[in-house]
């Protein structure tokens, strides 16, 4: 598609500029809402309105969810009132709320104020819920049947009302104040006798959201259930809308991205990168970079406490990036499993014992194949005279232990972090790769100083 675009867009800007609009309206039939939206997104704002103008209403609203928020305002701005209040009609209330939600509050109060009656009253009461909740995600565009109607009645129904519903794949079957009783495939009702009732084909079951509900919840039900689109309750069970998986999707790429960002050790961006300023920059990565630096100055102290051994024995300096290296990678490793299972609702935190019992089995296998591999490296650099010492196989083997020894703490320490934070109810995100990697270079240095102290006790120390 990407390169369907990139052909097309030299042919519209002469087109433009040789003011051949029916051409170009012409062309623009023949491409996907998807496609336009990336056509738009890298045009000049001028050049965009031209072709936006040009656009089929249905075309238009579409190809415009597809844009990056602020090359939404760009368009609007270019667009002029009057246009963006006809684009705005014709949007879905989820998209239009969504829209008007990254304005600013007073240029979204004067369009909001502008739209007709019912959809002014639909977009504030999306607007009135929760940031984060389900029902900013929701739009009330859906089917809905009775329970007494015959398939007949209902298919009939969904040819009048079908046309303006977010989706038809699914079908809510309602009772008095809107309750929610059911909710039927649409395969079920095409394939059954036209005589029949809705309440034959019902069997009471259905999955629904809460009005309230996060919505990373959205994410988790409509992947577990496989569901293209799911209902949308409040504390009644009456039914005030759908989730659809176009939005969820959108929600789920969020969510994943503002962890990885977490996970390299960063507040989260609050645009698009390209779109992220100098300033906003510099805040979200120096912040937790000063915190890691300043963590630093443990790994300082612990050499310092023991700069008299290390006098006594330079040849273990050499090993030290070995043992921060193992201490960190294995550490991190752990780290990013649990917080993604977490993340995809794999475990909990009640999981704990379940999940140290296996992490400390996967550490012992691990820590031992390392611990072995850095006492052949060990022994190896001695034969080739890069860490010579007259104890080779001591210094291998404190070596190898403190290797196992590390390696051990930090599967325990990357697995448990992310659950105790889950549990206290913060972000298993904001333990972050650099952040365990920190503490595994504090405490393996310990474990390590710890360790050839004893081992090699009455020989180099």
């Amino acid at each position: 598609m990407g390169s369907t675009v990139q052909l097309l867009e030299p042919d519209i800007r002469e087109a433009i500029s040789e003011r051949r609009f029916g051409e170009l309206r012409t062309a623009l039939r023949e491409m996907e809402p998807p496609d336009i939206g990336e056509l738009l997104s890298e045009m000049e704002p001028g050049e965009a309105a031209i072709v936006f103008r040009l656009l089929y209403r249905e075309a238009a609203a579409e190809a415009f969810t597809h844009l990056e928020p602020d090359r939404q305002e760009t368009l609007v701005e270019h667009l002029g009132d009057e246009r963006t209040l006809r684009l705005l009609e014709e949007l879905h209330p989820d998209d239009r709320a969504a829209f008007l939600d990254e304005l600013p509050a007073q240029a979204a109060a004067k369009l909001i104020n502008r739209l007709s009656p019912e959809n002014r009253r639909i977009t504030q009461q999306i607007l009135n819920y929760p940031e984060d909740s389900v029902g900013r995600l929701m739009t009330p565009d859906y089917v809905r049947v009775r329970m007494q109607w015959t398939v007949g009645q209902a298919i009939e129904h969904i040819r009048k009302f079908g046309r303006d519903a977010e989706t038809i794949n699914w079908v809510f079957v309602v009772g008095d104040r809107l309750r929610l009783l059911d909710e039927l495939p649409i395969r079920r009702l095409l394939l059954a006798e036209p005589d029949v009732t809705i309440e034959s084909l019902c069997d009471g079951r259905f999955v629904s959201l809460n009005i309230t509900d996060d919505r990373e919840e959205a994410v988790h039900v409509m992947a577990k259930y496989d569901r293209p689109a799911l209902p949308v309750v409040d504390s009644a069970g009456s039914l005030l809308g759908i989730v659809t998986f176009d939005d969820v999707a959108d929600v789920a790429e969020e969510e994943a991205t503002e962890d990885i960002q977490k996970l390299g050790g960063m507040e989260a961006l609050d645009a698009p990168y390209m779109q992220t300023g100098l300033l906003d920059m510099i805040r979200k990565r120096g912040g937790w970079l000063c915190v890691l630096f300043v963590m630093q100055v443990l790994t300082i102290g612990v050499i310092d406490h023991f700069q008299s051994a290390l006098s006594r024995a330079t040849v273990l300096i050499v090993f030290i990036p070995l043992i921060i290296s193992s201490g960190g990678n294995t550490g991190t490793q752990a780290a990013s499993l649990l917080i993604r299972a977490l993340a995809l609702g794999e475990v909990s935190p009640a999981d704990w014992i379940r999940v140290v019992r296996r992490e400390l089995l996967v550490g012992l296998v691990l820590g031992g194949a390392l611990g072995t591999l850095a006492w052949l490296l060990v022994i190896s650099l001695n034969m080739l005279g890069i860490a010579p010492t007259t104890h080779a196989p001591l210094v291998g083997l404190s070596v190898g232990i403190a290797v196992i020894s590390i390696v051990v703490w930090g599967v325990l320490v990357g697995s448990v972090f992310p659950l105790l934070l889950e549990r206290l109810g913060a972000d298993p995100a904001a333990i972050s790769s650099p952040l365990v990697a920190t503490l595994m270079d504090v405490s393996g240095l310990v474990i390590y100083f710890v360790v050839v102290s004893v081992v090699l006790r009455g020989t180099l120390l």
